[in-house]
């Protein structure tokens, strides 16, 4: 199954409430909310407050993503707003695992990311207990940047170990300079999860823009 995820960081922040609804209305599936604490990463988003606040108005999937510090010091917080998959970074934590099974023992999906110079074989001894494995093809913490072509090997390498030891329910997610020129690649490279923010949320018309993404993933299917 494919999955849209609009990046948030990408709307018109002065009608949050408007560019969600726009974007489930253009066939997304998935609300990808980028949280960022200004010390794992440069830039200051946004905190639960923004995923309590949306929660009310849509039923798109809210898939958050932690680029923080030590996130299990926030981790209910984002629960008890309504995240409905938090996604937390390899990077980021002196203990991942406990971090995962944590999530996956409060009812939510539990991910896990990989930045761009992260070597993907650290998710594979984690993957009994991640739902989704995230990986960057951009450098965290700034949206609007190109596509890391390099980063779609590790997908390819992950999703080979996946089918080669029967884990074909775990989704791997692409976030970051993704558009309907180079989605065919991640798609062929056997991400189902698919982040865009500008390519969407920047469209005059966001439902053509989903559409377009549709059909190069279509066209360009992972086949192992």
């Amino acid at each position: 199954m494919i999955y849209i995820a609009p990046s948030l960081l990408a709307a018109n922040f002065t009608c949050l409430a408007d560019e969600v609804k726009k974007v489930e209305e253009a066939g997304a599936n998935y609300l990808h909310l980028d949280v960022m604490d200004g010390v794992f990463v440069p830039n200051i988003s946004f905190g639960a407050g923004i995923v309590e606040a949306l929660r009310p108005v849509s039923r798109l999937y809210f898939d958050v993503h932690l680029m923080i510090v030590e996130p299990i010091r926030y981790v209910d917080n984002f629960i008890s707003a309504g995240a409905d998959s938090i996604t937390i970074h390899y990077e980021s934590c002196k203990d991942c695992r406990t971090v995962l099974e944590y999530l996956k023992s409060h009812s939510v999906k539990a991910g896990l990311a990989i930045s761009p110079d992260t070597p993907y074989d650290v998710v594979l001894p984690l993957l009994d207990v991640v739902d989704m494995v995230l990986v960057m093809t951009v450098e965290p913490g700034f949206g609007g940047q190109s596509l890391i072509f390099g980063a779609l090997d590790k997908v390819k390498h992950i999703r080979k170990y996946m089918d080669e030891n029967g884990l074909e329910n775990i989704d791997i997610q692409v976030d970051g300079g993704i558009n309907d020129k180079n989605v065919g690649l991640a798609s062929a490279a056997g991400a189902n999860v698919i982040v865009a923010g500008s390519a969407i949320f920047k469209s005059p018309k966001p439902r053509l823009a989903i559409a377009a993404l549709r059909e190069a993933i279509n066209e360009n299917p992972y086949v192992g």
